[in-house]
């Protein structure tokens, strides 16, 4: 393989795996931490991509912002959204079993895809990435690589570094590993735990929202686009371990890099790859690549 293609390779795989790990992230918060299974999780990334679409208009009309002001309100409503959808559904589901959670949050895949059916439309939709990231880069005389997804991988790269300043280094972020450990025992303390879940679960739609926001200038935004990205992402967040954001993140770069090669090598099996990553690393490590944390 030319050393160029390889390098471009690369940074397509750790530009995907980056993007992975934005949305696993917040599913494995939601998933390892609270233990519900959202299976919603994916609509999360498909309204932060919608709503890249329909508020880059109005932001640039009312508020005479670009695109990063665009993606700031786009982050800001996905948590709004998520502390209301957290205290009017999923506060119900903590001591449910896991059948009426996989019910409850697949019912609201329906309800959101009729909602973004009513509100915009099933047509496929273009988000243009703001001029100053339009260009490329170059690698060779021949090749080139769009800025754009440097962009991506950059704004991947700062946020799981906040992500995990906060989960480590700060009182929120140990109240939510003591509350994922322990949720009586935090409650005892004086510890108002269904508030510190609701601060979870919009940090979680937060992150996926601002995964959908920030793709949809590279992918397009089209009905449906969550469904496929769920499944990947249980995929990573069950090879890095439950709970474990530093399993994530190393689960999406392999998950990137086996997806992105298999293509080019396996072409006829690139489909099945990452599963097969996924059952190695189980046979040898049942809990993930990591434990919780």
């Amino acid at each position: 393989m030319d050393p160029v293609i390889f390098l471009i390779q690369c940074l397509n795989a750790v530009q995907y795996g980056l993007l992975l790990f934005l949305v696993a992230s917040g599913l494995t918060l939601i998933f390892g931490i609270m233990g519900i299974i959202n299976l919603a999780h994916g609509s999360f990334y498909m309204i932060g991509a919608y709503m890249a679409f329909a508020l880059q208009p109005l932001v640039a009309q009312y508020l005479g912002g670009g695109f990063v002001v665009t993606i700031l309100a786009c982050i800001v409503l996905a948590a709004v959204l998520g502390y209301f959808l957290e205290w009017a559904f999923y506060s119900f589901l903590y001591t449910r079993d896991h059948l009426q959670q996989v019910l409850m949050t697949y019912g609201l895949i329906l309800v959101f895809e009729e909602l973004r059916s009513l509100i915009i439309d099933n047509d496929v939709h273009g988000v243009a990435p703001p001029s100053w990231l339009a260009g490329s880069m170059p690698l060779s005389d021949v090749m080139t690589y769009p800025i754009y997804r440097l962009f991506i991988s950059v704004v991947c790269i700062l946020v799981a570094g906040l992500l995990y300043w906060v989960l480590s280094r700060t009182r929120l972020g140990m109240m939510i590993r003591a509350g994922a450990s322990n949720r009586e025992m935090i409650n005892s303390l004086g510890i108002n735990i269904n508030r510190l879940f609701r601060i979870v679960f919009a940090m979680g739609v937060a992150l996926a929202a601002l995964a959908g926001a920030i793709a949809a200038p590279v992918s397009s935004v089209y009905p449906g686009m969550g469904n496929a990205i769920l499944i990947i992402c249980f995929v990573v967040v069950v090879i890095g371990g439950i709970g474990s954001i530093k399993g994530a993140f190393l689960a999406a770069m392999l998950v990137g890099f086996v997806d992105t090669f298999g293509q080019i090598f396996f072409p006829a099996a690139a489909g099945v790859m990452v599963y097969l990553l996924m059952a190695v690393i189980l046979l040898f490590k049942p809990e993930g690549l990591f434990k919780q944390g």
